[in-house]
């Protein structure tokens, strides 16, 4: 007989459904039992932490643009899915989760893990439901898949133990039809009305410096940026979740925005009189244009987000592509392009300035420098999954994306730990094409176990880690946000190339920047998972496009706090300062050949 965990494994593959991440219990045996039952069809991936199974997830639907599915048992395993699904929801990942629960007789009864998981899943979820029979079964699973697609979002059904051993035997409410449900979606490929259309055209016709913002909305609309942004005669932006939208070596395109941004970037902004977003809902609003400088377009494929960041007068709500393919033709020529070329000008200063940064091979050594030797030895395909802290930052500046690759990492919600995860799960889902990871050491350590797992399935991926021993974004957000001398940041170091071999992988460690390239260039070659521990200099600042002068005076608060390590920081940034001010009178062209 057909049990109600048998009607929800053939449901999710009737949507598509070909890899799940997650991790067994007790709670959950009764739906992992059909997935043995169904391993020649649909992949299961064993994780060491349920966490990483939501982060895979929700790495495979970024990358993929498919559902993505994990599992985890009743409780304590359903509560670690949480973070990952949250960064689902923050960045618009269609995601399914399956959790166990206690004995529909005991809930409410303090049984052992009995958590209300419906409570507790409520906020993090566009569709929450449990199965409470196999009649109830393929109803909710294909309103669960068809929702977390058509609102790009979390659905999440919890089955309770006994009701996945039930069987089937059509005994149906008498309004309940057999076989009323489907599996058919129609892709939101939506268009808006062609009189908003038009009235966005003459708003942007009508304006003299014109700056494209585009983020992850854009990632399938390159071509169509590109070509408005020719017409219009306007920078392109990028929000670091769009970045592989348009090739960052692309003329047109200044780079990121905001912290880990460029100084073009900002000027733009500041000068605009036209904003034209598509695809982002970038959360930084203090570096876009004030409200009243620029007139605003914005394209986006949910009502919810136009005017969220800045007060636009037109919102054109629709799929990226095929909208902006409509806008333009209506677009005429800009004929004046004094505002795009001093951009491009601009981008010529700020990519030697970046060239200056990450070409010095002073010891230790600069993490900039490691980002661009990564970045030179990527393949043209490759896909690059980022974690949260300063690492984001060196991977925003100096890793290259070109057309072909791809870029992910937690944008909204940047939480740590999921630029591992995130690249064992775009190797799953690609698996003939380069898969690195770009880590700090805080950030990796969360779910460094993950690297086993990579090995277990012989997937092999980079993982580059910037170790400076220290949580460092949170130093520097102490030190220069705050004023406060550091606290509580640094940790015990960690031979992670010993790690990686103990695990049945390769190790690498980097020391001197004259031995880097040799060394990735070696790595790169492994066939099998690989760590890159890339020993960085602790006291490099992060420093943003445009410095603020309280980033100045909140330092030197610190310091006369008793900042710990005050002189080698000062030092530290006085000699970039003056490596950077001499930077016409050098150059680093010899050391880049080595």
């Amino acid at each position: 007989m057909v049990k109600t965990a048998d009607i929800v494994t053939e449901s999710l593959l009737d949507w598509g459904v070909e890899v799940i991440f997650g991790l067994p219990g007790d709670g959950i045996n009764g739906f992992i039992e059909a997935l043995r039952r169904r391993s020649d069809k649909i992949r299961f991936v064993l994780v060491r932490h349920e966490e990483s199974a939501a982060f895979m997830a929700c790495a495979y639907a970024k990358y993929t643009g498919k559902l993505g599915a994990c599992v985890a048992t009743s409780g304590p395993g359903a509560i670690h899915l949480l973070a990952g699904l949250y960064d689902a929801k923050a960045d618009g990942a269609p995601i399914v989760a399956i959790t166990g629960s206690t004995y529909s007789d005991m809930m409410g009864s303090s049984y052992q893990q009995d958590v209300d998981l419906l409570q507790l899943f409520s906020d993090v979820t566009v569709y929450n439901n449990m199965v409470n029979s196999p009649e109830h079964a393929e109803m909710v699973v294909d309103i669960a898949c068809r929702t977390a697609l058509a609102k790009r979002g979390v659905s999440h059904l919890t089955i309770p133990i006994d009701v996945q051993e039930k069987e089937l035997h059509g005994q149906y409410s008498r309004h309940k039809v057999p076989g009323h449900t489907s599996d058919a979606f129609a892709s939101p490929a939506t268009m808006p009305d062609i009189k908003l259309v038009e009235r966005a055209a003459e708003i942007l016709n009508s304006g003299e410096r014109v700056v494209m913002l585009v983020g992850q909305g854009a990632l399938g609309a390159t071509d169509e940026v590109i070509a408005v942004a020719e017409k219009l005669g306007a920078p392109i932006v990028k929000a670091l979740l769009g970045k592989a939208a348009v090739p960052d070596d692309h003329p047109l395109c200044t780079g990121g925005i905001g912290l880990l941004g460029t100084s073009p970037s900002s000027d733009a902004m500041a000068e605009a009189d036209t904003l034209l977003m598509v695809g982002t809902s970038f959360p930084y609003i203090d570096y876009l244009p004030k409200p009243g400088q620029a007139r605003g377009v914005q394209i986006d494929l949910f009502a919810e987000k136009i005017g969220l960041r800045y007060p636009v007068e037109v919102g054109l709500v629709g799929d990226s592509r095929l909208t902006l393919a409509a806008l333009l033709p209506l677009l005429r020529d800009k004929e004046d392009r004094h505002f795009l070329q001093s951009k491009k000008e601009a981008m010529k200063g700020w990519t030697d300035l970046l060239r200056e940064r990450s070409g010095r091979t002073d010891t230790p050594m600069k993490p900039q420098f490691i980002a661009r030797v990564i970045s030179e030895k990527l393949e043209k395909d490759a896909i690059i999954s980022v974690d949260s802290g300063t690492n984001t930052i060196w991977a925003a500046q100096y890793i290259d994306v070109k057309r072909g690759m791809k870029f992910s990492l937690s944008g909204t919600l940047a939480t740590m730990a999921a630029g591992l995860p995130y690249a064992i799960a775009a190797q799953i889902a690609y698996p003939d094409r380069q898969s690195v990871a770009f880590v700090g050491d805080g950030g990796f350590t969360m779910l460094m176990g993950e690297f086993a797992t990579a090995v277990k399935y012989g997937l092999p991926i980079k993982v580059v880690i910037i170790k400076n021993n220290s949580l460092g974004m949170i130093r520097w957000e102490q030190l220069a946000f705050l004023g406060n001398p550091e606290y509580g940041v640094e940790f015990a170091p960690i031979d992670f190339a010993k790690f990686a071999e103990a695990c049945g992988g390769k190790g690498y460690s980097i020391t001197d920047p004259g031995d880097a390239r040799s060394i990735v260039r070696e790595a790169m070659w492994q066939d099998k998972p690989t760590i890159i521990e890339a020993y960085v200099d602790p006291f490099e600042p992060p420093m943003p496009p445009k410095v603020d002068p309280a980033f100045a005076s909140n330092m030197a608060e610190a310091f006369a706090k008793g900042q710990p390590h005050a002189r080698r920081i000062g030092l530290t940034i006085f000699r970039d300062q003056v490596h950077e001010a001499l930077r016409k009178v050098h150059s680093h062209e010899d050391e880049d050949r080595q």
